[in-house]
């Protein structure tokens, strides 16, 4: 079985309802596991680490 990891930068870091929409959004893709969210409000930035099967 392969996996792939990915590992985006998000251009927000403040909103805390933009940042789990976007973390639902992701966890609502099929065989997609979010491993973790990291948010910096001095920065702005928002670190989602997920997984997932290829297709």
């Amino acid at each position: 079985m392969k996996i792939i990891e990915c590992v985006p930068n998000f251009s927000e870091g403040k909103n805390k309802k933009t940042i789990n929409k976007i973390v639902e959004s992701i966890s609502k893709i099929k065989n997609i596991k979010v491993l973790d969210v990291r948010s910096d409000k001095d920065h702005n930035r928002t670190v989602v680490t997920f997984i997932g099967n290829p297709p």
